[in-house]
């Protein structure tokens, strides 16, 4: 069982650092965060892109940047993996001045039918992580992506973009996703599996903070065996390139409102 409280934590949250100091800045109010490697260090190399800092946890090393596209100042980062490290992440970029997050990756889906490397928008999340219970009481979903999805489906028409929209099942075990869960969340009405939906959902909702999370389709467990396709950050990789504009454009739209 995991005890909420509805207390502030005694912790600390400094920010980032760089040179091994705090530093003081105020970054674009609007953040984009992408959980892959390659992913990453493309948009750096093919954007106008400034080093501003780095998370400060202790194990890892993850540079945040400014980025500019069309003429547009944005917060950049490396989403980490897992709900408790992106649930660090945000509380980080929240001290330096980011009031929203657009944050994307990969995914497992439980419908064969959806498209490799297709979109996916999480419109509710089952929550089988433990990182959102000390943001939010327990429940068994939370309500996902209530703003901004009328302008992200704008963009993905526009773009010519297969997407679906459906329940999510953000779980803290990838190597336990057994028959058995995924048969119970696919009859839940669940479309996919990653780590982190429910827990961006949940300190957002307590930190009042806006945010847009979506996926694109990866690995298929709706199968006789798991089936990889383009799990493999490089598989597909072309279009995966494609992907990080539409986060670009709904950045750009939530700056100009």
């Amino acid at each position: 069982m995991i005890k909420y409280s509805d207390g502030e934590g005694i912790v600390r949250i400094s920010g980032l650092h760089k040179d091994n100091e705090i530093i003081n800045i105020k970054l674009p109010s609007v953040a984009i965060g992408v959980f892959s490697r390659y992913l990453y260090q493309d948009i750096i190399e093919k954007f106008q892109s400034v080093n501003v800092g780095y998370f400060s946890c202790a194990n890892s090393h993850s540079d945040v940047y400014i980025i500019k596209y069309k003429d547009t100042e944005i917060t950049f980062f490396m989403a980490s993996v897992s709900a408790p490290r992106i649930a660090d992440n945000i509380e980080q970029l929240k001290v330096n001045g980011v009031k929203t997050f657009i944050i994307f990756g990969n995914c497992g889906v439980l419908d064969k039918n959806i498209p490799d490397c297709s979109i996916i928008i999480p419109t509710k999340g089952y929550r089988e992580e433990g990182t959102s219970y000390h943001y939010i009481k327990e429940s068994e979903t939370i309500d996902m992506n209530k703003k901004y999805i009328n302008e992200f489906i704008d963009i993905l028409n526009e773009k010519h973009f297969d997407y679906t929209t459906g329940y999510t099942w953000t779980t803290d075990a990838p190597y336990r996703e057994t028959r058995e869960k995924i048969n119970y969340f696919k009859n839940k009405g669940c479309v996919c599996v990653e780590m982190e939906g429910t827990a961006i959902a949940a300190v957002c909702q307590r930190r009042n903070l806006d945010y847009f999370t979506f996926y694109y389709a990866g690995d298929n467990l709706d199968s006789v065996a798991w089936e990889e396709r383009s799990i493999s950050g490089l598989t597909k990789f072309e279009v995966k390139q494609e992907v990080i504009y539409l986060a670009l454009e709904l950045a750009i739209r939530i700056l100009n409102k």
